[in-house]
């Protein structure tokens, strides 16, 4: 049962290569595909220096359209989805996203950041619905309706689908991991803006 890491990156040149670096030494991962979700920035071309299979989309989509189009191209039946702008990712995080699924304990993970940076720690506590870090069956994935649609809200549509469909789910602890918050990469006023308008797909999908 192979799995395709896919990896939907907006803007994300400074922390991309990482991640495309930790997934290549990731000897559970058989294929890996970046998404660039019509990045202004240098993400696809950083991404293209090494062996995998990039998409660069040329309009920005919404991270629940990118994922999508990552699925479409994936070969293998497991996909474990990554965030580019994690900070601190060990192959044995995503070892441990794909491990219940391979052994046939659940069809979903969702990955729970724990001793990594105290803010990004409180969010995914509270709301562990919204992580960005999970593996599941590709078939699960292709039953969430309109995900194109969902964006930031993405998240919440796969969870929301997982939990009125019975679809076993594991939550995995991965410690020591992060992310760079909007706020530091875009600046506090940009990054502020990204967020509530992240918030406000979220909540989008939550009522919809």
């Amino acid at each position: 049962m192979g799995v395709t890491a896919v990896v939907p990156a907006y803007n994300e040149e400074a922390t991309v290569a990482s991640v495309i670096e930790t997934l290549l030494d990731c000897p559970d991962v058989d294929e890996i595909i970046v998404v660039s979700d019509g990045s202004s920035d240098r993400t696809a071309d950083v991404a293209r220096r090494y062996p995998i299979r990039v998409i660069e989309l040329h309009e920005n989509i919404g991270k629940g359209g990118a994922m999508k189009a990552g699925v479409e191209e994936a070969r293998h039946d497991i996909i474990v989805f990554v965030d580019a702008d994690l900070v601190g990712l060990r192959r044995e995080h995503v070892a441990a996203l794909i491990a219940p699924i391979q052994a046939g304990r659940a069809e979903m993970t969702v990955g729970v950041f724990e001793e990594g940076r105290l803010a990004t720690d409180l969010a995914q506590r509270i709301t562990p619905f919204l992580s960005g870090q999970r593996a599941l069956r590709r078939h699960v994935f292709e039953r969430v309706p309109r995900v194109e649609d969902a964006r930031y809200g993405i998240e919440v549509a796969l969870s929301r689908y997982a939990d009125k469909h019975n679809v076993p789910v594991e939550i995995v602890q991965l410690k020591h991991l992060s992310q760079v918050m909007k706020e530091e990469k875009r600046g506090v006023v940009q990054g502020f803006r990204d967020r509530m308008r992240m918030y406000w797909e979220i909540v989008k999908t939550v009522r919809s």
